[in-house]
């Protein structure tokens, strides 16, 4: 397993991480998850991810009763929104979310508390204000963003640094070789702060593990045919359905799984901490591990930039000073 540094935490996660998204119903009962859990834990995977939405609500349960016997071993992240809140304090409920976070967890502390959505009109004084007491409470360990941009998170920076609070020091966003967009600010940005972005769907949603196929219905017992208007249904379009073979023979010309691609190109960034999968078997974890046995070479990069680029003109960049360095360090 290969190991890298969340922001400016003491937090050494693996580069594969375990989301907690099908640990629960209509996906995995706990008995699945429970195995699932267990052979990532294994097999060294030591970041677990999960939310109180994920699994109809059973996801934390799942992964508090799995965890128990290692959980000091593992980096284990949760998190919260400010959404909704019909009269509640944004303090009430992010104590009120942490707290059910540790019952269900069965822990005393989270490694890693996140806000999944931004909420533009809560002042950022009253979020990382009760993140803060959390943080000196020893309830929460480190603060990470989820869904954000570089100018949102820059402005909560600035208000940590005036106020002396805790900082977010990871973002958890969307980011794949079909996907690309965190490119533009997201990563330069992680790399001008010491920061990290956490990738979510770095498999594309499914679309990159050659389970889904173009012009095809989804086969039944996916994901997709079970959680239709999932991501997979979302990502589907004429550019997926054109990439995927592409990518498909790019990989197997070189010995290797198309999944295996798509997280090796993820985690060629060195801006990404960890790749984020969700596993829904034993033998997936396994698969997935492969990939980071695989180093990309800068003409293999190269090419799968050229091959996935989503810009408009060729060599179109927002910032030409110091390109975002891959395989270094």
């Amino acid at each position: 397993m290969k190991f890298r540094k969340i922001g400016q935490t003491d937090l050494n996660a693996s580069v594969i991480g375990a989301g907690g998204y099908p640990f629960g119903p209509p996906l995995l009962n706990e008995k699945q998850a429970d195995s699932v859990i267990k052979k990532a834990y294994e097999m060294g995977i030591n970041f677990f991810d999960t939310s109180d939405v994920y699994g109809q609500g059973y996801s934390e349960v799942f992964l508090g009763n799995a965890t128990q016997g290692f959980r000091e071993n593992i980096i284990l992240s949760s998190k919260f929104n400010l959404r909704d809140l019909n009269g509640m304090s944004p303090r009430r409920r992010i104590f009120d979310r942490c707290e059910d976070a540790l019952f269900k967890l069965k822990t005393d502390y989270l490694d890693l508390f996140q806000v999944h959505f931004s909420t533009p009109e809560i002042p950022h004084a009253e979020l990382l204000g009760p993140l803060n007491d959390l943080v000196t409470e020893g309830k929460v360990r480190y603060l990470g963003n989820c869904n954000t941009y570089s100018w949102r998170w820059l402005e909560e920076l600035q208000c940590s640094h005036i106020n002396d609070y805790a900082e977010f020091e990871s973002t958890q966003n969307h980011y794949s070789l079909l996907y690309r967009y965190p490119e533009l600010e997201l990563i330069p940005f992680c790399k001008e702060h010491g920061k990290s972005l956490l990738a979510y769907f770095p498999l594309g949603g499914g679309w990159l593990t050659g389970i889904y196929r173009p012009g095809k219905s989804y086969p039944l017992g996916s994901r997709a045919s079970k959680v239709p208007t999932g991501i997979v249904t979302r990502m589907r379009s004429e550019r997926v359905d054109r990439l995927v073979p592409i990518l498909e023979r790019f990989a197997a010309e070189r010995g290797h799984t198309l999944s295996e691609l798509a997280l090796s190109w993820v985690l060629s960034h060195n801006e990404i901490a960890v790749a984020l999968t969700g596993f829904d078997r034993p033998e997936h974890v396994e698969l997935n591990l492969k990939s980071i046995e695989w180093t990309l070479s800068e003409d293999e990069i190269n090419e799968l930039d050229r091959l996935t680029s989503w810009w408009d003109g060729d060599n179109a960049i927002i910032d030409s000073s110091d390109p975002t360095p891959r395989l270094k360090g």
